[in-house]
């Protein structure tokens, strides 16, 4: 063998190893030279850095959103504070003689100071309370009925779609001939304005449950009972507190009305008595108050909503 030959040799056997295969630093074939090499892997790098998912905990940029962002509470305070300015200024220009917000406070402090308004906030609130817990109880129990079995949805049906359609202060006449002047026909005012309010929306809840929910409970054994308890209640919760916070408005709203029946307290009948002697700041407080005490237990009641119902998705 030539020198020539044993160098070319030597060469191979360096280039492909002891067992035959490519070296550590010998390039394959098909691979970039080292010039290349680098250039490609930068490319790629890029490459890969552009179409790379953010890394975990990287902060990424969000579009704002105005709904989510702005401050509501502030926008509720913006608006109270803009309808009190303009409150004041129709009243400073003498509008109808609208009393002030100055003389409405001074008055609400004087029936404060001779206990005149917690006398009636007492009143006005325990008819209210228990008319509308007594509508929103019934309203639930008619409203599963209807909505589960379609006997008790033929025979309540007809009832409950006429009596929507009739007012509840036309039933005024009909209860203080039946009930007297006490406290019971008040409270059965309140209470009808409650339970027809209440109870549609109990039973659309009902209707709207998911039957593939229902469906896959009989199929794994449930009986009606823990259908019931575990798949309808939950699911129709929403409908039944929007139900409650609709019936707590009428209750409010019809509460004047109810008042009208030879009551001797009351937001509803200071009000009134109010009316006779043209005393507009007696009347402001009292429309305020049933404002405040309305607003403040809606929230109570969408508290709750939120708490019983935090799986439902939310705008």
């Amino acid at each position: 063998m030539s020198r020539h030959e044993r160098s070319e040799a030597t060469m191979d056997l360096a280039t492909t190893g002891k067992d035959g295969e490519p070296s550590a630093g010998a390039p394959s074939a098909g691979a970039p030279s080292a010039g290349t090499g680098a250039a490609g892997t930068g490319a790629a790098a890029a490459a890969g850095a552009e179409d790379a998912p953010p890394a975990a905990g990287a902060a990424t940029a969000r579009p704002l959103d105005w709904r989510r962002g702005a401050p509501r509470l502030l926008l509720n305070v913006i608006a109270v504070a803009v309808g009190v300015g303009l409150w004041a200024l129709l009243a400073s220009r003498g509008v109808h003689d609208l009393p002030g917000p100055v003389a409405v406070a001074r008055r609400a402090g004087q029936l404060l100071g001779d206990g005149t308004l917690e006398d009636d906030i007492a009143a006005s609130l325990r008819r209210v309370l228990t008319g509308f817990l007594l509508g929103t109880v019934l309203a639930v129990v008619v409203g599963f009925l209807m909505g589960w079995y379609p006997i008790a949805r033929g025979l309540f049906e007809p009832y409950v779609q006429f009596f929507r359609t009739v007012p509840p202060l036309a039933v005024i006449p009909l209860a203080v001939v039946l009930m007297g002047i006490g406290e019971t026909p008040k409270i059965f005012v309140i209470f009808l304005a409650a339970f027809l309010s209440s109870v549609v929306a109990t039973f659309q809840g009902v209707l709207d449950v998911d039957r593939t929910l229902v469906d896959a409970a009989r199929v794994l054994g449930a009986r009606d009972r823990t259908i019931f308890l575990k798949v309808v209640i939950p699911a129709s919760a929403p409908f039944i507190l929007v139900g409650m916070r609709i019936g707590l408005g009428a209750a409010w709203s019809t509460l004047v009305a109810a008042e009208l029946i030879a009551a001797q307290q009351g937001l509803g009948f200071r009000m009134q008595h109010a009316e006779t002697y043209y005393d507009l700041d007696t009347i402001f407080v009292g429309l305020i108050t049933i404002g405040v005490l309305g607003l403040v237990m809606d929230r109570l009641l969408l508290l709750a909503e939120r708490r019983l119902t935090g799986w439902q998705e939310r705008r």
